[in-house]
């Protein structure tokens, strides 16, 4: 069967397409055809070596992938012929995957499979930031720091599902419309973006900030913060590690929380699909609908992940595999 491997720590260029055996499920495990596959952030920093993660090469690459279940333990609740979305540590770029059933959800018919593979790591996480760290609700504004890329459009969605106001924070006027057209009440541009969002804010400010880029933004998100808010990190595509003075939270009643969904997700029996059952409803209904900037063919999964190493991409890119 066809395996998205990874040959060495070289980047993108390092991303073959290899013929490997076809897996044995264990118990647990859910046997699952892959339909489409989803390239995230972590895909591309473990082709560099640099992710949490580091298996050793070659490995086979892939956080998220939807596609049909072949086979099913009978306490999963899933069938031959189900459609359903999926996501892995790394690994789910073959043909034919293994996955144990804690890491499989079903697919709502009204999603596409490359829909589906841009769904569970960036909304996943989105709904543990929003829901688990930052306590979003009706009544907050929500601001959203890197929004026109997969997990900032994920951000914006469920922000929007749990009733929030949403600004987004984004480079060009390009992805201030696409942010938009995400789901976003307003976008403005990153250059000055804290006078603009005060402007928008009655100068009050905003309850939560979700920050993905960090960097030099850090002292302007914690300024645009309400009494009481809070800075959600989710990570650090700018490339550097902002520094907190704490007495800026003393002195405004603010805090700067951690987010790290896949190291408290995916070791609590349960937790995924949890998620997964309260997002649910804003899938059917639409709220949920993420942005797919662009779909590849497998042969050009190396290009994919060349293009966000780029910064070029929008919204969740996806690789088919039909």
């Amino acid at each position: 069967m066809r395996s998205v491997q990874v040959t060495a720590l070289d980047g993108p260029s390092s991303v073959t397409i290899s013929e490997v055996p076809e897996p044995s499920p264990g118990p647990q495990d859910v046997l699952v055809q892959v339909k489409a596959l989803g390239i995230s952030w972590p895909d591309l920093l473990q082709t560099k070596g640099e992710y949490q993660i580091k298996p050793e090469v070659p490995f086979q690459l892939g956080v998220d992938f939807a596609g049909v279940v072949v086979s099913a333990p009978a306490e999963s609740g899933l069938e031959a012929g189900d459609r359903v979305a999926c996501a892995l540590p790394y690994g789910g770029g073959a043909d034919l995957v293994a996955v144990h059933q804690e890491s499989v959800f079903p697919l709502p018919d009204n999603l596409s499979f490359e829909a589906g593979a841009a769904l569970p790591m960036n909304y996943l996480t989105a709904e543990f930031a929003l829901v688990t760290r930052g306590g979003v609700r009706p009544d907050h504004t929500v601001l959203v720091n890197g929004a026109a890329g997969g997990v900032g459009t994920a951000c914006i969605q469920v922000a929007k599902g749990l009733g929030a106001r949403v600004i987004a924070v984004v480079s060009t006027e390009e992805k201030a419309e696409f942010a938009r057209s995400a789901g976003a009440d307003e976008a403005v541009l990153v250059d000055g973006f804290l006078k603009r969002v005060k402007e928008l804010t009655d100068g009050v400010g905003v309850d939560v900030v979700v920050d993905v880029v960090g960097g030099d933004l850090m002292t302007d998100n914690l300024r645009a913060l309400a009494p009481l808010g809070r800075v959600l990190v989710l990570g650090f595509t700018g490339g550097e590690i902002p520094q907190v003075k704490v007495n800026r939270l003393l002195l405004n009643n603010v805090d700067v929380r951690g987010v790290g969904w896949g190291a408290y997700a995916m070791v609590r029996p349960g937790f995924m699909r949890g998620q997964w059952t309260a997002l649910l409803p804003m899938m059917q209904s639409g709220v949920i609908d993420p942005p797919i900037g662009k779909v590849y063919q497998l042969a050009e999964v190396a290009d994919a992940l060349a293009e966000m190493d780029a910064r070029r991409t929008l919204g969740k890119s996806v690789v088919s595999f039909s």
